[in-house]
C-alpha cells in the first residue's frame, strides 16, 4: 500500500503498490480478490502505468529530482470555461482557513463553476459557512499514506467511483507536497489536475503543477498554485463569515457572565499535538496579569481538551468564563471577533483570530513559524525561542520541549501589552453586522 515515505512514482513503480491487473491492484489496498473490481480501478491502472513508464524512461533513482517532463503539457487553463471543480484539502481548521484566499481566487476566476470540497468530516460545517466559495462538500474517506484519518477500503472505492462519475473539469490538489495526494487526486478522473509535486514525485501535467517549496507562508503557497494557472488573486486576507445565529448563540453562552458586558481576552491553551502546547501554568500567569489589567478571561478549547482547560481554570485564581467544548465554529468566530485579545498556541485558534482581525499573541513551539504565521504582523505577534529542532513533526517532543521552557510568561505578557496599547480602539469596536441566517441559503449539499 502507499506509505507516503517516498516519491509518488516510487510508491507505485517500485513495489509499495502492486502493479498489475485490476484484481491485484484492488488486493494491494485491501480489497478481497474474490470481489468484483470497482470501476475506478481502471483509472488506477492508467495512473500506475503512467508512473511506471515515466519512472523507467527517466531512469530515476529513489531520490532523484525531476529534470524533464513526464508527459506532454496540456493546453492553458481557461478558468471561465470550467463548470465542475473539485478541491482536495482534507485537513483541519487552521489549514482550511489558510486556503480561503485560494478558494476566493478560484471563485472569481470561475464564477459559473460548481466548486466541490473533498475534506474531513468536520469540514462540512466549514463548507456550509463559506457558501460563496464552496457549492458542495464531499467527505473524503482517507487514502493509504495520508495520516489525517484511517482509510477504509470500501469507503474509498465508493468515493472514487462517485467522483469519477461526476466527470470534473478540474481537480485541485491543495493537500500538501503531493507525495501521496497527487496519486489520490489523479484517481479522481478529472479532465485536468493541478497541484504541487515533491522532488522526484509523480505529477500528471507539467503545465499545471509547481515544485513544492517548504519555505514561505502557507497562505501564499495555496494562493500561488491557483494564480500560476491563470486565476487572479483576490487578496491574501483570511475571513470567517459570521451569521445571525452565531451571534445569537454567543449571547446565550455569555448571558450572566462578565464577558457579556466587559472587555475580555481569550486564552487558548490547547493544540492537537502535545509538542505544540505551552504549559498551562504559563498560560495562567499571563492570564493573571491580563486580569490585573482589567480584562475578563474566557477559556476556549475543544471537547477533547476539557481536562487541559479545566487544569488551567484551576490555576488561574482570577475571574474567568470557561467555554471549552461549548462553541461550534461560528460561535467561536463570534466570540473571538468580539474579544480584545487572543493568547494562543500556534494552532487553528491563531487563524481564527487572523480571520476575524482580532489582535493575538501566538506562542510558537515546534511548528514552522514562517509557514503558519499570520500575515498581518501589526495585529498579530508571534513569540518563540530559537530552537535547532524547529520545525518538528513530532507529536511529542523527544527533548522535553526546551522551546517551551525558554518562552517566559513575562515575554508573552509584554507582547500582549504592546499589542493592546496599539489597538486601544479595538476594545470598543462595534459588533459587525450579522450576515443573513444560513437557513435562508439554497443549494447546499453535504454528502457523507
Amino acid at each position: 500500500m502507499f506509505d507516503g515515505r517516498g516519491p509518488g512514482h516510487e510508491c507505485l513503480a517500485r513495489g509499495s503498490v502492486i502493479i498489475g491487473d485490476a484484481a491485484a491492484i484492488g488486493a494491494g489496498i485491501g480489497f478481497a480478490t474474490s470481489r468484483k473490481p470497482p470501476v475506478w480501478l481502471e483509472r488506477f491502472s492508467a495512473v500506475a502505468s503512467a508512473c511506471r513508464i515515466y519512472s523507467a524512461s527517466m531512469n530515476l533513482s529513489p531520490h532523484a529530482s525531476l529534470a524533464s517532463e513526464p508527459v506532454a503539457a496540456g493546453p492553458p487553463l481557461d478558468w471561465r470555461r470550467l463548470r465542475r471543480i473539485i478541491v482536495l484539502r482534507a485537513l483541519y481548521l487552521g489549514d482550511m482557513l489558510c486556503a480561503v484566499p485560494a478558494l476566493r481566487a478560484m471563485r472569481r476566476a470561475a464564477p459559473a463553476a460548481r466548486i466541490t470540497l473533498a475534506g474531513l468530516p468536520w469540514a462540512c460545517e466549514f463548507a456550509a459557512r463559506f457558501r460563496k466559495y464552496i457549492d458542495e462538500f464531499i467527505e473524503f474517506p482517507g487514502f493509504p499514506g495520508l495520516s489525517e484519518q484511517p482509510c477504509a477500503a470500501d469507503a474509498l472505492s465508493a468515493f472514487l467511483t462517485a467522483v469519477q462519475q461526476r466527470k470534473f473539469d478540474l481537480a485541485v490538489q491543495l493537500h500538501g507536497s503531493g507525495i501521496t495526494s497527487n496519486v489520490a487526486v489523479a484517481l479522481f478522473g478529472a479532465a485536468r489536475t493541478t497541484g504541487y509535486y515533491a522532488p522526484g514525485g509523480y505529477f500528471p501535467d507539467p503545465s499545471m503543477f509547481l515544485p513544492y517549496r517548504a519555505e514561505g507562508p502557507e497562505i501564499r503557497r495555496n494562493l500561488l498554485l491557483v494564480t500560476a494557472t491563470g486565476a487572479a488573486p483576490q487578496g491574501e486576507h483570511l475571513e470567517l463569515p459570521l451569521y445571525r445565529e452565531d451571534w445569537n448563540r454567543l449571547e446565550q453562552l455569555l448571558a450572566g457572565t462578565p464577558a457579556r458586558t466587559e472587555p475580555y481576552a481569550c486564552l487558548h491553551a490547547g493544540a492537537k499535538w502535545e509538542s505544540r502546547r505551552w504549559p498551562a501554568e504559563k498560560f495562567a500567569a499571563v492570564g493573571q496579569a491580563l486580569a490585573a489589567d482589567g480584562l475578563h478571561l474566557v477559556l476556549t478549547g475543544s471537547q477533547s481538551e476539557e481536562a487541559l482547560v479545566g487544569r488551567l481554570s484551576g490555576l488561574l485564581g482570577a475571574p474567568h468564563t470557561n467555554l471549552c467544548g461549548r462553541t461550534d465554529l461560528g460561535t467561536l468566530g463570534a466570540l473571538v471577533r468580539r474579544a480584545s485579545l487572543v493568547v494562543t498556541n500556534d494552532t487553528g485558534m491563531s487563524h481564527v483570530a487572523a480571520a476575524t482581525r482580532t489582535p493575538s499573541v501566538v506562542v510558537v513551539l515546534g511548528s514552522d513559524a514562517d509557514r503558519w504565521r499570520p500575515l498581518d504582523v501589526r495585529r498579530h505577534r508571534m513569540v518563540l525561542a530559537e530552537c535547532p529542532c524547529r520545525p518538528s513533526a513530532a507529536p511529542r517532543c523527544p527533548y522535553g520541549t526546551p522551546c517551551a521552557d525558554r518562552v517566559s510568561p513575562l515575554t508573552v505578557y509584554a507582547a500582549a501589552q504592546g499589542l493592546l496599547a496599539e489597538m486601544v480602539n479595538r476594545r470598543t469596536a462595534p459588533r459587525p453586522p450579522a450576515l443573513p441566517s444560513r437557513r435562508s441559503a439554497g443549494g447546499r449539499v453535504c454528502v457523507g
